[in-house]
Protein backbone atom coordinates (compact mmCIF):
# COMPACT_ATOMS: atom_id res chain seq x y z
CA UNK A 1 0.00 0.00 0.00
CA UNK A 2 1.02 3.15 -0.67
CA UNK A 3 1.90 5.25 2.19
CA UNK A 4 -0.58 8.54 1.40
CA UNK A 5 -3.30 5.30 1.35
CA UNK A 6 -1.71 4.05 4.46
CA UNK A 7 -2.14 7.97 5.85
CA UNK A 8 -5.49 8.54 4.67
CA UNK A 9 -6.96 4.67 5.91
CA UNK A 10 -5.95 5.91 9.46
CA UNK A 11 -7.89 6.93 11.92
CA UNK A 12 -8.25 7.39 15.74
CA UNK A 13 -10.11 4.13 16.81
CA UNK A 14 -12.52 3.82 19.92
CA UNK A 15 -13.85 1.07 19.54
CA UNK A 16 -11.08 -2.32 20.24
CA UNK A 17 -11.63 -5.71 20.20
CA UNK A 18 -10.28 -6.30 23.91
CA UNK A 19 -10.17 -10.00 23.40
CA UNK A 20 -7.67 -10.10 20.25
CA UNK A 21 -4.61 -9.71 21.90
CA UNK A 22 -1.69 -8.14 20.03
CA UNK A 23 1.12 -10.73 19.78
CA UNK A 24 4.66 -9.54 20.72
CA UNK A 25 5.87 -10.15 16.67
CA UNK A 26 3.48 -6.63 15.80
CA UNK A 27 4.36 -4.48 19.09
CA UNK A 28 8.11 -5.18 18.29
CA UNK A 29 7.45 -4.25 14.62
CA UNK A 30 5.51 -0.91 16.24
CA UNK A 31 7.97 -0.07 18.66
CA UNK A 32 11.11 -0.80 15.57
CA UNK A 33 9.32 2.00 13.81
CA UNK A 34 9.68 4.31 16.70
CA UNK A 35 13.42 3.17 17.41
CA UNK A 36 13.95 4.18 13.95
CA UNK A 37 12.35 7.76 13.54
CA UNK A 38 14.68 11.10 13.92
CA UNK A 39 15.14 12.71 16.46
CA UNK A 40 17.07 16.79 17.66
CA UNK A 41 20.81 15.97 17.58
CA UNK A 42 19.29 12.25 17.24
CA UNK A 43 19.55 12.55 21.08
CA UNK A 44 17.06 9.81 21.55
CA UNK A 45 14.71 11.01 24.32
CA UNK A 46 11.86 8.89 23.63
CA UNK A 47 11.49 6.44 26.75
CA UNK A 48 8.09 4.16 25.97
CA UNK A 49 6.01 1.86 28.63
CA UNK A 50 4.45 -1.13 27.35
CA UNK A 51 0.63 -1.41 29.31
CA UNK A 52 -0.33 -4.62 28.60
CA UNK A 53 -1.14 -6.43 32.21
CA UNK A 54 -4.35 -5.75 34.45
CA UNK A 55 -2.48 -3.78 37.09
CA UNK A 56 -1.07 -1.83 34.28
CA UNK A 57 -4.18 -1.13 33.07
CA UNK A 58 -5.48 -0.01 36.52
CA UNK A 59 -2.40 2.64 36.18
CA UNK A 60 -3.39 3.51 33.29
CA UNK A 61 -7.52 4.23 33.99
CA UNK A 62 -6.59 6.46 37.02
CA UNK A 63 -4.87 8.76 34.14
CA UNK A 64 -7.57 8.57 31.69
CA UNK A 65 -10.86 7.47 30.54
CA UNK A 66 -9.84 6.99 27.10
CA UNK A 67 -9.19 2.67 27.12
CA UNK A 68 -12.04 2.19 24.14
CA UNK A 69 -11.10 -1.29 25.18
CA UNK A 70 -7.52 -1.41 23.78
CA UNK A 71 -5.34 -4.85 25.28
CA UNK A 72 -2.06 -2.28 24.77
CA UNK A 73 -1.40 0.61 25.38
CA UNK A 74 1.98 2.41 25.14
CA UNK A 75 3.05 5.31 27.24
CA UNK A 76 4.90 7.79 25.21
CA UNK A 77 7.49 10.28 27.48
CA UNK A 78 10.74 12.48 26.97
CA UNK A 79 13.75 12.02 29.14
CA UNK A 80 14.57 15.93 29.63
CA UNK A 81 18.81 14.88 30.36
CA UNK A 82 18.29 13.69 26.62
CA UNK A 83 16.54 16.99 24.81
CA UNK A 84 17.79 19.91 22.57
CA UNK A 85 17.82 23.08 23.85
CA UNK A 86 17.11 25.40 21.29
CA UNK A 87 19.67 28.28 21.09
CA UNK A 88 17.90 31.60 21.07
CA UNK A 89 14.77 29.98 22.24
CA UNK A 90 12.88 28.78 25.31
CA UNK A 91 11.90 25.95 23.06
CA UNK A 92 13.37 22.29 23.82
CA UNK A 93 12.87 19.54 21.52
CA UNK A 94 10.89 16.57 23.86
CA UNK A 95 7.54 17.17 22.56
CA UNK A 96 8.29 17.48 19.10
CA UNK A 97 10.91 14.06 19.37
CA UNK A 98 8.01 12.21 20.71
CA UNK A 99 5.54 12.78 18.11
CA UNK A 100 7.63 12.06 15.84
CA UNK A 101 8.47 8.98 17.37
CA UNK A 102 4.80 8.46 17.78
CA UNK A 103 3.56 8.89 14.75
CA UNK A 104 6.51 6.69 13.23
CA UNK A 105 4.59 4.03 15.51
CA UNK A 106 1.36 4.96 14.83
CA UNK A 107 1.82 4.16 10.89
CA UNK A 108 3.60 1.25 11.71
CA UNK A 109 0.62 -0.37 13.67
CA UNK A 110 -1.70 1.13 10.85
CA UNK A 111 0.57 -1.11 8.44
CA UNK A 112 0.31 -4.67 10.40
CA UNK A 113 -3.62 -3.94 10.88
CA UNK A 114 -3.41 -2.54 14.28
CA UNK A 115 -5.85 0.33 15.04
CA UNK A 116 -4.66 3.48 17.28
CA UNK A 117 -5.16 6.35 18.68
CA UNK A 118 -3.44 9.20 20.50
CA UNK A 119 -4.51 9.63 23.82
CA UNK A 120 -3.34 12.99 25.71
CA UNK A 121 -6.31 13.28 27.98
CA UNK A 122 -4.22 13.05 31.13
CA UNK A 123 -2.90 14.98 33.92
CA UNK A 124 0.53 14.86 33.02
CA UNK A 125 1.62 15.12 37.40
CA UNK A 126 -0.93 12.26 37.66
CA UNK A 127 0.45 10.02 34.94
CA UNK A 128 4.15 10.64 36.90
CA UNK A 129 2.99 9.48 40.21
CA UNK A 130 0.53 6.01 39.34
CA UNK A 131 3.40 5.02 37.02
CA UNK A 132 6.27 6.11 39.22
CA UNK A 133 8.11 7.69 36.21
CA UNK A 134 12.02 9.43 37.37
CA UNK A 135 12.16 12.94 38.12
CA UNK A 136 13.73 13.53 34.70
CA UNK A 137 11.08 12.40 32.13
CA UNK A 138 7.74 13.77 30.53
CA UNK A 139 4.41 12.06 29.52
CA UNK A 140 3.13 13.03 26.17
CA UNK A 141 0.69 10.60 25.48
CA UNK A 142 -0.73 6.73 25.18
CA UNK A 143 -1.04 5.12 22.21
CA UNK A 144 -3.74 3.21 22.25
CA UNK A 145 -3.31 -0.40 19.99
CA UNK A 146 -5.10 -2.93 19.37
CA UNK A 147 -7.55 -4.92 16.55
CA UNK A 148 -10.93 -2.59 15.74
CA UNK A 149 -14.54 -3.87 16.59
CA UNK A 150 -16.19 -4.65 13.00
CA UNK A 151 -18.34 -1.94 13.99
CA UNK A 152 -15.76 1.13 14.69
CA UNK A 153 -15.30 3.31 11.78
CA UNK A 154 -13.87 7.42 11.75
CA UNK A 155 -15.43 9.98 13.44
CA UNK A 156 -17.33 12.21 10.42
CA UNK A 157 -14.75 15.14 11.79
CA UNK A 158 -11.91 12.66 10.15
CA UNK A 159 -12.44 13.21 6.59
CA UNK A 160 -13.10 16.94 6.67
CA UNK A 161 -9.75 18.53 5.33
CA UNK A 162 -9.03 22.16 4.66
CA UNK A 163 -8.04 23.13 0.75
CA UNK A 164 -4.03 23.08 0.68
CA UNK A 165 -4.71 26.69 -0.27
CA UNK A 166 -6.08 27.09 3.31
CA UNK A 167 -2.94 25.64 5.43
CA UNK A 168 -0.02 25.78 2.71
CA UNK A 169 1.84 29.59 1.79
CA UNK A 170 4.96 30.03 -0.82
CA UNK A 171 7.28 32.16 0.35
CA UNK A 172 8.41 35.08 -1.72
Amino acid sequence: MALIDLIKERYSCRKFDATKPVSKEVLAKVLEAGRWAPTAKNLQCQRIYVIESASAFEKYEQCTRCRYGAPLALLVTYDKNFVFQYPESERESGSEDVSIVATHMMLAAQEAGLANIWINLFSPNKVKEVFNLPENEEPVLFLNLGYALPDSEPSPRHFERKELSEVVKVVD
